[in-house]
């Protein structure tokens, strides 16, 4: 018999639509696949050659549960230099992944019952993570008229006395929208106001686009400082998924109790990704750039694209790589006389018949919409977006 916590979670949706993906490509079905949460470029060359160094040294042991003080060092000081903000090392804890870093922190501040406002569209993982954690999600639907963003007037609707935090992704997974300054301060103003945490997930911070300014809400005053839990990550900064290293910066007795619960988790993250982070942290930072100058010609063709297409549209992400694109005006079109009927059947025909797999906004919250990914090269885009059409054409 399972567990009441087993039953009631939901499968990852991007997992998922990338495994059949993955399914059919080793068919040799002729799969593009705009679902990848990933970078499509490999980790910048200097990174691997530390973690070479690393394992010829010897480096493969047991390292303190919470990180090595070297790393913890360097991401202080990242974060007072890029943020703005003065954290000592023994405020950071590194883990094995953002995710990991964001279940550490929910396991750290919640009590059962206790309520964590959540943005809609949200990275599908947030629910799933606060309802391991004995917590309650509620959701605040947003939709493009708001720019995909929560309104003050939304959040205290939402809060409550049971109310523990409110989930921040700026830029946004899946939306790629960005808080500006002012939007930062209302929400800030709102946190300490009810004395609430804001939990600032921010791996997405150096990947964003034209004018636009990541800030971190931390950053803004002392008394939000206070209760800020930042995560951010090397995996999507400097193309090191696989290497599971993510990090957060929180007030002292959140960062002792996250180092604690980790330490009897999982123990300490991987040694030789923490030298490897340890570099692309604190080495050339000119990878970055280039990834994000082909991130950004990407983003400007498949905007381009899509509002090309009839019955499809979308906002210009401001960050991240994804394209958030509403398809509402497809549901009651048919399809071979088969009718649409939700974001679903949308993304089954369209990976069965035209062999392109997507992202479903169920998984987001937002059913209206789908998510694609540009972290893959120029061609699949052209020839993905090419098939998308074509589907499109063929519906009545």
């Amino acid at each position: 018999m399972l567990s009441n916590k087993a039953l009631n979670i939901s499968p990852s949706p991007t997992l998922a639509i990338s495994a059949k993906a993955k399914q059919m490509k080793s068919e040799g079905i002729d799969v593009i696949g705009f679902g990848a949460g990933e970078p499509d470029f490999d980790t910048p060359e200097h990174i691997k050659r530390a973690a070479i160094k690393t394992m010829e040294e010897g480096f493969t042991k047991y390292t303190p549960a919470a990180g090595i003080p070297e790393l913890k060092q360097a991401i202080s000081n990242k974060l007072r230099k890029d943020n703005g903000l003065d954290y000592s090392p023994n405020q950071i804890v590194i883990s094995n992944g953002a995710k990991h870093s964001l279940d550490n922190v929910f396991a750290s501040i919640l009590n059962p019952g206790d309520e964590v406002i959540i943005p809609a569209p949200y990275w599908v993982s947030y629910p799933e993570m606060v309802k391991l954690n004995d917590g309650v999600p509620v959701f605040i639907e947003t939709d493009s008229s708001i720019n995909f963003k929560v309104t003050l007037d939304q959040l205290e609707k939402a809060c409550t006395p049971k109310t523990k935090a409110v989930i921040l992704n700026s830029p946004s997974n899946p939306t790629g929208q960005v808080y500006n300054l002012e939007e930062l301060q209302m929400l800030a103003e709102f946190a300490v106001k009810q004395n609430i945490f804001v939990i600032s997930d921010e791996v997405y911070e150096k990947i964003i686009y034209d004018d636009t300014e990541h800030i971190s809400i931390a950053s803004l005053s002392p008394e939000i400082k206070e209760l800020s839990i930042v995560v951010n990550a090397v995996s999507k900064t400097y193309a090191m998924t696989g290497w599971r290293i993510g990090y957060a910066a929180a007030p002292q007795d959140i960062a002792t109790a996250m180092g604690d619960i980790q330490s009897h988790l999982t123990s300490n993250p991987n040694s030789i990704a923490q030298k490897a982070s340890l570099e692309a942290i604190t080495g050339p930072q000119d990878c970055v750039e280039e990834m994000k100058k082909a991130f950004l010609e990407r983003r400007d063709f498949m905007v381009r694209r899509i509002k090309e297409i009839p019955l499809l549209d979308c906002l210009t992400p401001k960050g991240s790589f994804y394209l958030f694109v509403e398809i509402k005006d497809v549901f009651g079109k048919s399809y071979q006389e088969q009718r649409i009927n939700d974001v679903d059947d949308f993304a089954r025909y369209l990976l069965e018949d035209f062999k392109v797999a997507l992202v479903p906004g169920t998984g987001f919250g937002s059913p209206g919409c789908v998510r694609l990914s540009f972290a893959t090269s120029m061609e699949n885009i052209k020839t993905g977006l090419a098939r998308i059409e074509n589907f499109i054409k063929e519906l009545k």
